[in-house]
């Protein structure tokens, strides 16, 4: 392992600072594997000393970047790292570069009004769901460290203040480009296009023709990323354009959730009030930001380039996830049937609510011919009205000619039986409140293989409580 700090060379790209320690620091959490992988041997204290800012490593260079960003559709000219900073680039063993990026380190430039802290609840669900992610196989930033802290946070009420290390190849935002476009600064744009391309993606040129290529990049990947959180029911819940990542990262987890019962309206953000960003927006939404980014841009790309990658967009998306439902319906061929055959089952279970997750994981057990199984049944509110599609769907599945072993087999493999329902991830954050990180523990050891069954853990696999409806997730969160 080697710190090799590019970024923080741009003096123009933001400022120089030093992490607020926080007060009496405790490890709660660290990401053993993934220390490895970075070839980070340190002892728990110094991870302990460094996720709280009490010390650096030497040849660390704490910088907060500034970017700009559309947050909520109008434009904030400058935004940037304020409660979190880079604190220095590793290169692992492998070669691969990791940003090791600090939040809750103290007030920034760019902190605007905010304190620069994180409170324990919002670090931990971040923590939490970044592992989710990584183990479902969609792209993130990843979670490497969590203290937690004696120190007071003001937020809507006083909560316990933390301090989350979180690592990602890089933290460049759509936001960064449009900081430097909208700033009358477009000279600097190439020189961050250059970095990308230096330390993310070597095989491109630094010229118009590179430039382009990494635009249809950017587009391929965040296509493909959205395509996957559809698949998953994941809802984001703050898709400005500085929460979007140059490399088709899962980025910034604020108050995102996971379907429980399937509603392609839902909102999981409260403060989203006019669904901006609701789970079946987010594909728009995708497109939207894209454009943003193409246009600051479009000083060092040619306009056709950036039109032709942002025609790719909608073929990328609607080919991944095509073929991702496929798979979680355990087909493989196409027919021409399939997109009604598709369509009617979403409208049943909107109209049903069924749980989305369940759904999917429990059809596995239904065989090309024969009964409807029971557990399956038990997830519908009048079971006549699914008899058609379930005829049809049978008929569908004759059709492929597995077996029902190897049906299984592919739906399993795709479709999660656990995944981190808001219900869940609030009883390991008070838990941990209170000091106890057991029920955060064992959330991220079922996160980490979730198509396996582990069946003395089924009840982390069943549909939501009602009292779950009542949880309320914001910005804040």
């Amino acid at each position: 392992m080697r710190i090799d700090n590019q970024y923080a060379k741009f003096d123009w790209a933001g400022t120089a600072v030093t992490p607020a320690p926080l007060l009496s620091p405790r490890l709660l959490l660290l990401n053993a594997d993934l220390a490895d992988e970075l070839g980070m041997a340190l002892s728990e204290a110094q991870w302990r000393d460094i996720t709280s800012g009490q010390q650096l490593m030497p040849d660390m260079q704490p910088f907060a970047q500034v970017y700009a960003g559309h947050q909520f559709g109008g434009f904030s000219p400058q935004l940037g790292d304020g409660r979190a900073m880079l604190l220095g680039e590793v290169v692992g063993p492998n070669g691969q570069r990791w940003d090791l990026h600090l939040k809750g380190a103290g007030k920034t430039p760019y902190s605007r009004f905010g304190d620069g802290r994180a409170v324990l609840r919002s670090s931990l669900r971040e923590y939490l769901a970044s592992e989710a992610m990584h183990h479902l196989g969609i792209a993130t930033t990843r979670a490497l460290a969590l203290v937690g802290s004696k120190e007071p946070v003001y937020r809507e009420q006083v909560e316990p203040g933390a301090g989350l290390l979180r690592a990602a190849h890089s933290h460049l935002r759509f936001g960064h480009f449009e900081f430097f476009y909208y700033s009358g600064k477009p000279e600097h744009i190439p020189t961050l296009l250059n970095y990308l391309i230096d330390t993310q993606w070597p095989d491109l040129s630094k010229d118009a023709t590179g430039y382009a290529a990494l635009f249809a990049r950017v587009v391929e990947k965040t296509a493909t990323l959205i395509a996957q959180w559809q698949l998953v029911g994941f809802c984001h819940g703050v898709l400005n354009t500085d929460n979007m990542s140059m490399l088709g990262l899962t980025l910034d987890y604020g108050p995102y959730g996971f379907l429980d019962a399937y509603d392609p309206d839902h909102i999981c953000n409260h403060s989203d009030h006019a669904g901006r960003y609701a789970y079946d927006q987010q594909p728009a939404v995708g497109y939207w930001n894209l454009q943003r980014l193409a246009q600051s841009l479009s000083g060092v790309i040619e306009i056709e380039a950036l039109q032709q990658a942002l025609g790719s967009y909608e073929q990328q998306l609607m080919s991944t996830y095509s073929q991702g439902m496929r798979q979680k319906l355990g087909l493989t061929t196409w027919e021409d049937e399939d997109p009604a055959l598709f369509r009617d089952m979403f409208a049943l279970m909107a109209a049903q609510k069924v749980d989305y997750t369940c759904w999917f994981r429990r059809l596995a057990e239904l065989a090309p011919s024969g009964a409807v199984p029971t557990n399956l049944q038990a997830l519908l509110s009048d079971a006549t009205a699914w008899s058609e599609w379930f005829v049809r769907y049978q008929t569908r599945l004759a059709q492929e000619g597995k077996t029902q072993a190897e049906k299984e087999q592919q739906m399993n493999a795709i479709n999660p039986k656990y995944i981190l329902r808001n219900h869940l991830a609030q009883q390991a954050i008070e838990q941990a409140e209170q000091g106890d990180m057991s029920e955060a523990d064992t959330l991220l050891m079922l996160l980490a293989r979730p198509f396996d069954e582990q069946p003395e853990f089924n009840a982390y696999a069943m549909p939501a409580p009602d009292w779950a409806e009542t949880l309320s997730i914001s910005c804040s969160s």
